[in-house]
């Protein structure tokens, strides 16, 4: 029977210890600050006391759009198109038309009126959309009419994205914003 005898503890054990855990440390902050600076999607907004001057004006314009009433569903379509559901109140149809005729008939309560589909003589829609992480960059759509659905001139990468609407019908602009999947 042979007897082993444990070497001991010395210098060169330490410091390999040393150099494994400090270089454990190195590569997840490595790790760590890179993965933050490829998916950060930028900066927000400038200069944020500028931002802040408009605030209130944003919030005012806001609360007018909600007051419309009007509603938008966003979905991914063939080829990769966004097909849009759009329905407009048509109390605020009524009334833009009214103003333009120089009559002013009462609004019914939009939360209350029936929802038609927007008249695409006089709307028109686009969006802008942005890749959350902001690894690719904005693309600007276009829609056309096409039956009862709203569908993008060009095809959206794969992908998740958040789509910024802007609604123009009958002199009133309505904005929303509606992330889609791939």
């Amino acid at each position: 029977m042979t007897v082993q005898t444990r070497r001991p503890f010395n210098g060169k054990h330490m410091t390999a210890i040393l150099v494994a855990g400090f270089g454990v440390v190195l590569a997840v902050n490595v790790t760590m600050a890179t993965l933050a600076s490829t998916t950060f999607g930028g900066i927000v907004v400038e200069n944020s006391y500028v931002a802040s001057q408009d605030f209130n004006r944003w919030l005012d314009e806001a609360a007018k759009e909600k007051a419309l009433g009007w509603r938008l569903a966003a979905r991914r379509g063939v080829e990769g198109r966004v097909v849009v559901d759009l329905e407009v109140a048509p109390s605020i149809l009524r009334q833009a038309q009214d103003e333009r005729g120089g009559v002013n008939s009462p609004v019914t309560n939009p939360a209350q009126a029936e929802l038609v589909e927007a008249p695409a003589a006089h709307t028109k829609l686009t969006a802008i959309a942005r890749h959350p992480l902001g690894r690719l960059p904005d693309t600007a759509l276009t829609f056309r009419r096409e039956g009862t659905h709203w569908i993008s001139t060009r095809p959206l990468p794969a992908g998740r994205w958040t789509l910024r609407f802007d609604l123009e019908t009958e002199g009133r602009q309505w904005r929303t914003e509606q992330e889609i999947g791939a």
